[in-house]
């Protein structure tokens, strides 16, 4: 059975909470009659899709590699970032068309002071959820985690926004306030959205690691530099929350088996202490007298 790490437990603690915010929102949009408490129970029920769907994605990619995924199985929490994307327009969708409608029909807010005070109770639930998810999601670097808590810290910002725009009733009694912020928590969400989906599909892309982890990995390597000549062609990618890296070394032609194998095993054992989850592929290339050419294509290539 299927061990339960942190990623898991984080990821069960946002199922819970956003369970019991969409209970009470839910109860405080029917009796105050308010489309922003409303719309924000619909981005909470959305919420609780994703944070269903970042539980399976961390569960699932935590398993090791197989024959049928020697790379192992990171990249559920790619398409998990992208599905929770997805999830989050079609929210803004369903808020913009029901705060439409409301601006046409305007209906009067009631129970206000309890509205705003569940709002305002689920901002501060979500704020030390997402915190929390956010925290496990830098210290495993779960892409899938990271989107869960992006989730939730829009909610804290959209539930303070629809608090805000009761208030604004309540004192001024103008209406339309509510189908305003209501739209605007919207248009917050689609960009919310947007950042997640791109950056998911990044990584799906194999798109390169920043230049900061780049440089670092350069440093490691420079730092074993007198066990080899020199190295080239550095690559690098990442799949779920594994960092692959390949490169080649240039090695002494009289070098032998066992010299060579202890050069690669110091460099992966550094990689790992530097950056954790890592796969290191290093080829080794023998030293042989070169051209002025071919010098200067390996430099471009460092």
């Amino acid at each position: 059975m299927q061990s339960w790490d942190r990623r898991s437990k984080v990821a069960l603690l946002s199922i819970v909470s956003n369970t019991t915010l969409i209970i009470f929102k839910v109860l405080a949009g029917v009796l105050s009659g308010s489309v922003s408490i409303i719309s924000e129970a619909i981005h909470s029920g959305m919420d609780l899709v994703a944070s269903f769907i970042a539980f399976f994605s961390v569960r699932q990619s935590s398993k090791p590699a197989d024959r049928e995924h020697p790379y192992g199985h990171g990249k559920i929490e790619n398409f998990s970032g992208i599905a929770e994307g997805l999830l989050i327009f079609v929210a803004a969708g369903l808020i913009i068309k029901e705060a439409i409608e409301k601006i046409y029909k305007p209906t009067g807010i009631e129970q206000a002071t309890l509205a705003i005070a569940v709002m305002l109770g689920a901002s501060a639930v979500n704020l030390l959820v997402s915190r929390k998810l956010y925290q496990v999601a830098q210290e495993e670097d779960s892409m899938a985690l990271e989107a869960d808590a992006l989730h939730l810290k829009t909610d804290v910002y959209t539930s303070l926004g629809v608090a805000l725009g009761l208030v604004l009733i309540k004192a001024t009694g103008i209406i339309i306030f509510d189908p305003i912020v209501a739209i605007l928590v919207a248009l917050l969400i689609i960009k919310e959205a947007w950042e997640l989906c791109r950056n998911a599909c990044e990584y799906l892309l194999d798109t390169k690691l920043t230049d900061e982890e780049e440089a670092q990995i350069i440093v490691v390597i420079e730092k074993h530099c007198d066990q080899f000549i020199d190295f080239h062609k550095l690559k690098t990618r990442k799949s779920g929350n594994t960092k692959h890296i390949d490169f080649h070394i240039t090695v002494n032609s009289d070098a032998t088996a066992k010299e060579i194998h202890d050069t690669i095993g110091c460099i992966k054992k550094a990689m790992w202490e530097e950056f954790g989850n890592t796969r290191v592929n290093i080829h080794v290339d023998p030293y042989e007298e070169t051209s002025q050419e071919n010098e200067t294509d390996i430099q471009k290539l460092d």
